[in-house]
């Protein structure tokens, strides 16, 4: 029964996408959230190593920021997937 819903509520989704032409699949957000940490996070690597001069605490440091902007990153995009202006 569950397992139904579950499947129904994907094909649902699957219409929605394929007809909303100005909408991009939360699988995609994911992707771009996580090629977009990988270049932040080595961006955040180097300043940090620059900045303190220990690959360990740079290593903290990016580990934490990459966990942290992903999340965000992927719900701002979905926030402004929902915003029709400039469109």
């Amino acid at each position: 029964m569950i397992l139904d819903q579950i499947l129904q509520q994907r094909a649902v989704n699957k219409k929605k996408y394929s007809e909303d032409k100005s909408s991009e699949r939360p699988m995609r957000s994911v992707a771009k959230a996580i090629s977009w940490r990988v270049i932040g996070t080595f961006d955040t690597l180097m300043i940090s190593y620059l900045l303190t001069g220990k690959m360990a605490l740079a290593a903290s440091i990016a580990s934490i920021d990459f966990v942290t902007k992903m999340f965000l990153y992927f719900f701002h995009e979905r926030l402004w997937n929902k915003i029709n202006w400039g469109k």
